[in-house]
């Protein structure tokens, strides 16, 4: 028996249904919004998409519950980026005028001094992919990671693509689409994602073991499940005593920051705000607080310098 195409998929029936109505009747969209929290399963499920895509599927509705069948060849060259009318575009940092992909820096041991971004070049390098015949597959597909973080001119360049897509099609993932232009919002078909419910966060990996604390804040992503896992063993044991309380005087909360910026890179900065957020509300209830957190996030996401935006928080924290 054939496999079907999104089988092992956990949850999200009201993507997954919309999805398989459009390959069943072939009305493609020029591009679609993959909207929903990070971890949750939207990069796995756009691949099983464009496989469906790739593969030119009829409805066949003696096939599982959605009636479209696996090629498991073409999947993994997919998993693989093995495709030449695949295109995969994920967020870089810049590193001596090289841009290394989020998924390659830390292998490469990457000191990330900024966020990572979506960035002008690379939209353009999308736009030259979308312009050239397809190989091997009905259309060529660009697969876009971490949308909302294509800074200004990447957007202005992503809006003129979308605005003349050809016979190509896009893929647009994010975790924030109020980031976004509204009028690139407006020219793609967005596909809802929401976190998994206990029960089948369960059925997609082994939660017995792990804190209530890690799974509340894994706020049912199975990938944010694994992010957590990972930053805690990361995070030195003197910051996790630290953040027990608010720092008490203004020498210490100044010691805190430089710590805090010594030791971890901006994104570890950011994962361990969420950590003290959720601490500090279950100690005090106090929203004030919590409010000048997420402010030092804004100024940490919009690249103020990490060391000047820590000091002023704390000092505003301890005051």
């Amino acid at each position: 028996m054939k496999e079907e195409l999104f089988s092992g998929i956990v949850g999200h029936q009201q993507a997954l249904q919309l999805l398989t109505a459009t390959l069943n009747t072939n009305r493609l969209a020029p591009a679609y919004l993959f909207a929903g929290p990070e971890g949750v399963g939207r990069s796995l499920v756009a691949l099983r998409f464009i496989e469906g895509i790739f593969t030119k599927q009829i409805s066949n509705k003696q096939v599982g519950d959605f009636g479209l069948t696996a090629d498991l060849g073409l999947r993994r060259r997919l998993e693989l980026s093995n495709h030449p009318d695949l295109l995969l575009v994920e967020p870089t940092y810049s590193d001596k005028g090289v841009l290394i992909p989020v998924s390659k820096a830390k292998a490469d041991g990457l000191q990330k001094k900024a966020l990572p971004q979506l960035r002008l070049e690379q939209i353009r390098e999308v736009a030259r992919f979308l312009a050239r015949s397809p190989l091997e597959a009905p259309r060529s597909v660009v697969l876009l990671e971490g949308a909302e973080r294509m800074a200004e001119a990447a957007a202005n360049a992503l809006l003129k693509t979308l605005e003349e897509p050809g016979q190509g099609l896009l893929i647009l993932l994010t975790a924030a689409p109020e980031k976004l232009l509204s009028t690139i919002l407006s020219r793609c078909m967005r596909i809802p994602f929401r976190p998994l419910p206990p029960a089948e966060l369960a059925q997609v990996m082994e939660i017995d073991a792990d804190s209530t604390e890690l799974l509340a804040l894994a706020a049912g992503s199975p990938g944010a499940l694994l992010e957590w896992r990972s930053r805690w063993q990361e995070l030195p044991e003197f910051l996790i005593t630290a953040l027990a309380e608010l720092p008490a005087n203004p020498l210490a909360a100044l010691r805190l920051a430089s710590e805090i910026c010594e030791q971890l890179d901006v994104e570890q900065q950011i994962w361990l705000l969420g950590l003290w957020q959720r601490r500090l509300w279950q100690q005090k209830s106090d929203p004030s607080p919590l409010k000048r957190l997420e402010l030092l996030r804004k100024h940490l996401q919009g690249n103020v310098q990490p060391r000047l935006a820590w000091e002023v928080a704390l000092l505003n924290l301890c005051a």
